[in-house]
């Protein structure tokens, strides 16, 4: 495996040997699903730390410390997370009669964790898909003591019956670039400019599932691949329910006319940045969901949509701000970010999605948005 300090060099030659044989230009969804999971080198699959609480170099009373992660996702904040998620997974296993769990993009496996030591029993098998060779490592060391119930795979088996969980998944999934210039809709991609790589945009039929209104410059994202994964859910889980756990909107919010920068980001060292173009592999690169789609693409594939909600209110159905009470103040803090509007609990939502599942379910008792979508 390269280096940490040549994997964007050696990332941009494949890319750049990919933009040539493609004849000279590459969709962004292309170029992102290289930039994140190309062997060896993408994002995700280099070995370089990515979760944790503080990045390289962080000065505290302590000294200098962090392990060099890019970002911190909800398990890491806080284990009510975790036990808040597992309240309603052990509804669905308990109504539908089922025993098994799958995650997606286990990260470090600290969901993981979380979910197997509350459900206790309930659990009789627990499945990782995940690409990444050095997260299967962490997740394998953490989930040690649950090495008799947890097992890896790369793909999906042919049925499924159970819930699975997916905590920042969906903004991984590579998206097609749709840019409207002087009124004309393109396509927005990738070319080379000598040895670097630079936007460019080619004439497309391609639109957005709305229409935005003017004639104003306009950035924007379709979401093929994610709805072909919730598609292929729905294909797979014969009984059950996926709940999904993201940053995003509904479409009429999305599609906004005054949202005409896009949603693509980039994480490194807990800063992030626009500019999915610059050092390639060493950041992540995500793009925020679009959940009526989501819940589209579901129905489309036979499934029902079984809630949508905000995360704070979901997180509050499930019982965590009664959680928080037996919890020290660093404690009681650390979980209050995922519930207060202004960190997670607005911008994070949640959707279930299930086929067999007729209790209502408990994480959407109050604040349902399923009428928004």
């Amino acid at each position: 495996m390269s280096t940490t300090e040549n994997i964007p060099a050696n990332l941009t030659r494949i890319i750049a040997d990919a933009i040539e044989k493609a004849g000279g230009w590459l969709g962004f969804d292309t170029f992102m699903a290289m930039a994140l999971y190309a062997p060896g080198l993408g994002y995700y699959t280099n070995g370089s730390t990515k979760f944790g609480q503080m990045p390289q170099g962080v000065s505290t009373a302590e000294g200098v410390q962090g392990a060099g992660s890019d970002f911190v996702t909800a398990p890491e904040i806080s284990p009510l997370f975790g036990q808040a998620l597992a309240r309603q997974v052990a509804q669905i296993l308990e109504t539908t009669g089922t025993d098994e769990v799958w995650e997606f993009g286990a990260g470090t496996g600290a969901l993981a964790g979380q979910l197997l030591d509350a459900l206790g029993d309930r659990v009789r098998r627990y499945t990782i898909v995940d690409l990444s060779d050095s997260l299967k490592a962490r997740q394998r060391e953490r989930l040690a003591r649950h090495a008799d119930k947890v097992q890896w795979v790369s793909e999906l088996p042919a049925t499924m019956r159970g819930v699975v969980v997916g905590n920042e998944v969906l903004d991984a999934m590579p998206v097609q670039l749709l840019a409207r210039v002087a009124g004309v809709w393109h396509e927005r991609g990738v070319a080379l400019s000598g040895d670097g790589l630079v936007w460019a945009d080619r004439l497309t039929d391609l639109r957005p599932p709305l229409e935005v209104d003017g004639e104003h410059d306009y950035l924007t994202e379709i979401h093929a691949q994610g709805d072909a994964f919730v598609r292929t859910l729905a294909d797979r889980l014969q009984l059950g329910a996926a709940l999904l756990l993201d940053y995003g909107f509904p479409e009429s919010e999305y599609y906004h006319v005054q949202r005409s920068g896009g949603t693509v980001m980039c994480h490194q060292a807990h800063q992030a940045d626009a500019n999915p173009l610059d050092r390639v592999g060493l950041k992540d690169i995500t793009a925020h969901v679009n959940f009526t789609g989501t819940a589209v693409a579901a129905q489309d594939a036979g499934m029902d949509v079984l809630g949508y909600t905000n995360q704070a209110h979901f997180l509050i159905n499930c019982g965590m701000v009664e959680a928080m009470q037996s919890q020290d103040l660093a404690a009681r803090v650390a979980a209050s970010k995922l519930l207060m509007e202004h960190e997670m609990g607005e911008l994070f939502k949640v959707i279930a999605i299930g086929r067999g599942v007729d209790t209502p379910l408990l994480g959407f008792a109050r604040g349902d948005r399923t009428h928004r979508l």
